[in-house]
């Protein structure tokens, strides 16, 4: 994707710089690319440069390329994985080690040792790329002794995510007035994000076909392009058929294609455009500690457990691919908890 981007934007091919109210888009031919799409591709395509310059960095490309057409991992996910593989590499390089073959659990695990500035999560994240990128060297016949299994990472503790009460929540939904020039839009987001329980990046490229009013459901595009269907309740669907009806029609432009929610130039919001939506909306109610799009998403799980939801359902309503995940809700509701040890201790 980023090379793509990349061959055409800094190609033969006439460009030509936009400037729309504080905001730079480029267009290629047809298309049009945000300067945000422009950076992330720039940085993956220096991140390749560096990695070709070292001895190992030619399978970590190969490696980058199988999880993007095969996984259909992220942009941001590619280059988060590229990053800690080249400091993975760099440290092999300084340990004298140039081929795959000698990388042993051993040197693995000096590096990790050597990461002191990371935290644990940091470090996990870390020996995760460390073991895909082993096992696709198997897969590909680099190499023959599988230890992956073997490594550990450090233990983490399980931290419990913030949620705010119901009343918080519809103080939230309830906080855009009619006087902000965009606030049928903003409703419409908050409504969704908390209706649907999805993560910012998947509202954020939700088309218009992708919202069934009439039968009230959502289909989602998860990590790793995963589908999923999510119900969508009654307000967040009156809302989105508002937004639909009056304000997108304003805001649409030539170049806006069909994506759901737009921005006052027409073009379509990202991820840190709604988390500064949701963070104004926050500001404005004077919400305690921090809001954020994944609280409303944590919120929604955990209001929907408090309601009698099974885990099952929840865990396909969100995404997660394991279960375990999900389960981490079912500690956050204090009143779940004790109403569960109210009817099933033998001791009053």
């Amino acid at each position: 994707m980023a090379n793509c981007i990349l061959n055409r934007v800094f190609s033969q091919v006439p460009i030509r710089e936009i400037r729309q109210q504080g905001e730079f888009n480029f267009q290629v031919g047809q298309c049009r690319y945000s300067m945000m799409t422009i950076m992330l591709a720039v940085q993956i395509q220096n991140l390749r440069q560096r990695l070709g310059a070292e001895p190992i960095g030619k399978t970590v490309q190969a490696f980058l390329d199988y999880m993007s057409v095969e996984a259909g991992l992220s942009p941001n996910t590619l280059l988060g994985y590229g990053r800690d593989l080249l400091e993975f590499i760099q440290f092999c390089g300084s340990e004298s080690k140039s081929q795959l073959d000698q990388i042993q659990p051993a040197l693995i695990y000096r590096y990790l040792q050597s990461r002191k500035d990371l935290s644990e999560a940091s470090l996990g994240r870390q020996l995760v790329a460390i073991k895909m990128l082993l096992r696709f060297a198997i897969l590909t016949g680099l190499l023959h002794d599988n230890f992956t299994d073997c490594l550990e990472g450090p233990k983490q503790w399980q931290r419990l995510p913030g949620i705010c009460t119901k009343e918080q929540v519809f103080s939230l939904l309830d906080a855009p007035c009619p006087k902000d020039p965009y606030c049928l839009r903003d409703k419409a987001v908050l409504e969704l994000l908390y209706a649907t329980g999805a993560r910012a990046a998947e509202v954020a490229a939700l088309e218009i076909k992708d919202v069934n009013l009439s039968i009230g459901y959502v289909r989602c595009f998860g990590k790793g392009r995963k589908e999923r269907i999510v119900p969508l309740g009654r307000m967040a669907g009156k809302c989105v058929s508002v937004y639909l009806s009056d304000l997108r029609p304003v805001l649409v432009k030539p170049h806006s294609g069909s994506r759901l929610f737009l921005s006052r130039t027409g073009r379509p919001l990202d991820r840190i455009e709604l988390w500064r939506i949701v963070k104004k909306y926050a500001r404005r109610v004077r919400l305690p500690g921090k809001m954020t799009v994944h609280t409303l998403r944590h919120c929604f799980a955990t209001h929907l457990l408090a309601g009698g939801a099974d885990l099952r359902s929840l865990q396909e309503m969100l995404g997660h691919a394991n279960i375990r995940t999900t389960q981490i809700y079912t500690h956050v509701d204090s009143d779940r908890l004790k109403s569960i040890y109210k009817k099933f201790h033998p001791r009053p």
